[in-house]
C-alpha cells in the first residue's frame, strides 16, 4: 500500500509545534482530553497498566492519570522530544513497542488520523491488550477542515485551472467500526462529536493548525510553496461562504471516537439464532392482553 502520510514529516511537525509554541493553539487537545476523563469516568473498572499511543502531548497521559482508574501510564512517542521527561518510550511511527498481552488500557488522542495503515495500528494495539482489556481513541474524521479543503480548491482552480492536494483525507466514521472488528475487538462502538470553532480569518485558522502540528505532511503534497495569491484568494472565498454574520468564519472539526474490548469470557455476547424461549409474536400478544 503506497503512504498517504510521511511519517518522518509527521514526526516534524509536531516537533516544530513543541518548539515554536502557538498560544491558545492545543484547544483542540485540550477538549478531547477533557472528552476522554467523561468516557473513562463512565468504565466501570479499573487498569493496572495504560498506554498513550503517539498523541504528542502530555494531556491525555495527565488525564489518564487523574482519572483514578489507572495504576501507571507509560507514553509511546516517535521522538524522545515528544516524550518530554515523561515515562514512556520511543518507537517508530505506527509501531507498538508492546508484548503481547502486556496493557490493560491503550488510548490515542488526535494522531491516527495521520497514520498510513490504521488497520495495522489497531491489531497491534488488539494484540498488546489482555483479555478485556480496552482501546479508547480519537482522530479527526471526514467533514474535517472541509470549509478550507473547498476554499483552497476553488482558488486554486481560479487561478491555475487544477488544484492540489493540500488538506489531507479524514476517514468516514461508517468505516470504523469494521476496522475495530477486522482488528479483533469486540463491543466496537464508534461515534462522533462535531466540534465548530470561530476565527477571524482564515490565516488566523491556519495559524493555529501549525501550532497544532496539522499542516500538510501528505506524500503527494505540492514542493512547491503556495503563492501569495493562492492564500489571498483563498481567504476571500473562505469569508464569502463560511462566515457569519458578525464577519467571523466558522472551522470544522470532526473528532470521531472509538473504543472497543478485547474478547473475554465475562461479556456480554449477542443470543444465537434460535435459542430464544419466547418469539417476538408471543410477547406483543401478551401486551395487546394486558392492555
Amino acid at each position: 500500500m503506497d503512504p498517504i502520510f510521511d511519517a518522518a514529516l509527521v514526526t516534524r511537525r509536531r516537533l516544530r509545534a513543541l518548539r515554536q509554541p502557538v498560544a491558545g493553539a492545543e484547544f483542540l487537545m485540550r477538549r478531547v482530553s477533557e472528552d476522554l476523563s467523561d468516557r473513562l469516568g463512565a468504565v466501570q473498572r479499573r487498569f493496572e497498566l495504560a498506554a498513550d499511543l503517539f498523541s504528542a502531548s502530555a494531556l491525555p497521559a495527565a488525564t489518564v492519570a487523574e482519572s483514578g482508574k489507572v495504576a501507571r501510564v507509560a507514553r509511546v512517542e516517535a521522538h524522545s522530544a515528544l516524550l518530554n521527561g515523561d515515562d514512556g518510550t520511543v518507537s517508530p511511527p505506527e509501531t507498538l513497542p508492546f508484548e503481547p498481552a502486556s496493557l490493560d488500557l491503550a488510548v490515542s488522542v488526535l494522531a491516527m488520523h495521520e497514520m498510513n495503515d490504521l488497520p495495522g495500528v489497531l491489531a497491534q494495539a488488539r494484540r498488546a491488550l489482555k483479555p478485556d482489556g480496552l482501546l479508547l481513541a480519537a482522530l479527526a474524521g471526514q467533514g474535517t477542515l472541509a470549509e478550507l479543503r473547498e476554499s483552497l480548491i476553488v482558488a486554486e482552480t481560479e487561478l491555475s485551472g487544477g488544484a492540489a492536494p493540500r488538506v489531507a483525507p479524514f476517514a468516514d466514521i461508517r468505516d470504523m467500526g469494521g476496522l475495530l472488528q477486522r482488528a479483533g475487538f469486540a463491543l466496537p462502538v464508534v461515534d462522533i462529536e462535531p466540534v465548530t470553532v470561530r476565527y477571524d480569518t482564515m490565516f488566523d485558522l491556519i495559524r493555529d493548525l501549525r501550532g497544532m502540528g496539522w499542516t500538510s505532511s501528505l506524500v503527494a503534497r505540492p514542493r512547491k510553496p503556495a503563492t501569495r495569491a493562492l492564500f489571498a484568494r483563498a481567504a476571500q472565498v473562505y469569508a464569502e461562504r463560511f462566515s457569519d454574520p458578525d464577519g467571523r468564519v466558522r472551522a470544522t472539526f470532526s473528532i470521531v471516537w472509538m473504543s472497543g474490548w478485547v474478547p473475554h469470557a465475562s461479556q456480554q455476547k449477542p443470543m444465537r439464532p434460535g435459542t430464544a424461549k419466547h418469539s417476538l409474536a408471543e410477547a406483543l400478544k401478551k401486551v395487546e392482553g394486558d392492555q
